[in-house]
């Protein structure tokens, strides 16, 4: 809204300042400070009306250190984060923006989506809340509506600087310090992605079709917007699993937020794009707002959630925040990246399958269920004890502190290989 006003005032009045919002660095600034602050102050105000109202999380006694002291601690926390989210970035985002839409669609739904979980669970005082189908199926409707936003909306392009050779019939005003340039582009509407660690690292989805033919364009899209709907799902679904300590998915959200920011930046950039031989895709760098907002706001609401926590984000916070990340790698045609970006997503989504599955194959093989973990999801085997698993490491109990803190790290090594991809191949 600040932006649009702003830039009323520049073309009508013109004075001296108003110009600042054009800038996306100082957007950004202003968008981590502002939902910091909505986060701090709002969340202090929330925790106290929910104590107020004993709105506090149930706890199943799972024989886990420190487990049962959480009990009566308030939930439905991700309220402060989608909350310190939006303000900013109404404030400062272009709202004309396609993919700034999208997002703002995508948090919304899938956080109404938690809340109705969160309520059920809390209010109605339904341990199991919403039934796992309406999830589904509500993830499967964002990536129906995200796949066809990209299949059919012309402003969804991947523009390249056209050769010498071949003859454009639009260019792209480029600015390098205090030279100006216009350089030959040819936008292309398609559905190709980036692979990682490969040298020619385009992938096109018309590729999984075996047939050649006129149709092979459209069957193209059609497993292009599959792909997005398992791909909400699981990252959403992922991110839900990691969420059972005090600041793991938040911290872990953090370091991915921030690397998806520098991701957008590059690819919104047709300098760094042309340089770093990356997708350049045309005002998708007004995604670095909203993420320098999500950012923000995760950090407020860490303030909080940190060991030991006051508040628990919920499936409020946790399916939308799963989505976001989803959503956000899809737009900048980064969603190949996300099992190395969100590996602890991953690997936490696995640990609950393959605990499931092999429990029980060896209960019909040997007519006792065995496990591979002590307790799924992985972070929960570090808190377990005197439980037959294959995995017998570590010995003894970690402190859930330090089980985090080991988490964040991994997760800031995971972006570290994400960010290095753009020059290893």
């Amino acid at each position: 809204m600040l932006y649009h006003l702003f830039d009323y005032f520049k073309e009508t009045i013109d004075l001296p300042g108003f110009g600042l919002l054009k800038y996306l660095t100082f957007r950004s600034l202003f968008s981590i400070i502002t939902a910091l602050l909505i986060a701090l102050i709002f969340g202090h105000r929330l925790i106290g009306f929910l104590q107020r109202k004993q709105i506090g999380e149930t706890i199943r006694d799972l024989a886990l250190e420190g487990q049962l002291s959480k009990k009566g601690t308030p939930t439905m926390g991700g309220i402060i984060i989608i909350i310190a989210l939006l303000v900013p970035t109404l404030l400062f985002g272009d709202l004309s923006n396609i993919y700034i839409q999208l997002m703002l669609v995508s948090t919304l739904w899938l956080g109404v989506i938690g809340f109705a979980d969160d309520y059920i669970k809390v209010f109605k005082k339904n341990k199991d809340g919403l039934h796992g189908k309406f999830k589904i199926i509500g993830q499967v409707g964002l990536g129906v509506i995200v796949g066809l936003v990209l299949c059919f909306n012309n402003s969804v392009v991947i523009r390249e600087v056209a050769p010498s050779s071949s003859p454009s019939t639009q260019t792209e005003l480029v600015k390098t310090g205090a030279e100006e340039q216009h350089l030959p582009v040819i936008d292309s509407h398609n559905t190709k992605t980036t692979i990682p660690f490969v040298k020619q690292n385009e992938f096109d989805y018309t590729w999984l079709w075996p047939f050649k033919g006129a149709h092979r364009q459209a069957a193209g899209w059609v497993i292009y917007i599959l792909a997005i709907i398992f791909i909400i799902t699981a990252v959403s679904n992922g991110t839900n699993l990691t969420d059972g300590m005090d600041g793991l998915a938040t911290g872990v959200t953090i370091v991915v937020a921030v690397t998806l920011g520098i991701l957008a930046y590059l690819s919104g950039n047709i300098i760094y794009a042309k340089y770093l031989n990356i997708m350049y895709i045309p005002n998708s760098g007004e995604l670095v707002i909203f993420m320098a907002a999500l950012t923000g706001a995760l950090v407020g609401f860490l303030w909080y959630n940190a060991y030991p926590a006051q508040i628990f984000m919920g499936d409020t916070g946790s399916l939308a925040l799963g989505g976001i990340v989803a959503v956000f790698a899809i737009l900048i045609r980064k969603e190949l990246l996300i099992p190395i970006l969100c590996g602890i997503y991953l690997v936490e989504s696995l640990s609950v399958i393959l605990q499931r599955y092999y429990f029980k194959y060896s209960k019909h093989k040997y007519g006792v269920g065995r496990r591979i973990f002590r307790m799924a999801p992985l972070h929960h085997h570090f808190q377990k004890k005197d439980v037959e698993a294959i995995l017998t490491k570590p010995k003894h109990i970690l402190p859930e502190a330090k089980i985090v803190t080991r988490f964040w790290i991994v997760a800031v090594l995971l972006a570290v290989i994400s960010v290095v991809t753009l020059k290893i191949r």
